[in-house]
């Protein structure tokens, strides 16, 4: 359990030697591991309970597309941010531009912004409804990216399936 926590903060770079005084000012500066795992829960349920209560909200008549767009978009900001809990939004910045994660990312972010605009600028439902499946593809994609060939067995898996 130790190497987890060290792994998920930052602190174990492969290193044996001692930590230099970059590494110790940053463990002097950070959140203690039961905060961090306090912080990732509460962040990753409220984005979850925003994303289903906007899913909820989509058959309001009148204002439902644009509830949803908000509560969804929300749900998936706040389910992104609690790994930056985990490992501290520096290092969660850089692994989200990471090669095997750019793109993804820059999809997700891009149909989160236009699932806002068709549901408040354009007024296009059908349009903020495509933005937010693509943006749930993409956050999807990118999640899957940090578990070790989760991507190839997708990819099989739909080869397999066409």
């Amino acid at each position: 359990m130790d190497k987890l926590k060290k792994v998920l903060s930052g602190q174990d770079d492969g290193n044996t030697e001692g930590p230099g005084i970059l590494e110790r000012a940053n463990q002097a500066s950070t959140l203690a591991w039961g905060t961090r795992m306090k912080g990732f829960v509460i962040c990753f349920i409220f984005g979850v309970f925003c994303s289903v209560l906007g899913t909820c909200m989509l058959w309001i008549p009148v204002a439902g597309l644009a509830v949803f767009a908000v509560l969804y978009s929300l749900g998936n900001i706040c389910a992104l941010a609690s790994t930056m809990f985990l490992i501290g939004p520096c290092r969660q910045l850089k692994t989200m531009c990471a090669v095997e994660r750019a793109f993804a990312t820059v999809i997700m972010l891009v149909c989160l912004v236009l699932t806002l605009c068709a549901a408040f600028w354009w007024k296009n439902n059908g349009l903020a409804l495509l933005f937010c499946v693509l943006q749930f593809l993409a956050f999807t994609w990118y999640g899957l990216s940090y578990i070790p060939f989760a991507r190839d067995a997708v990819i099989k898996l739909f080869t397999i399936c066409v």
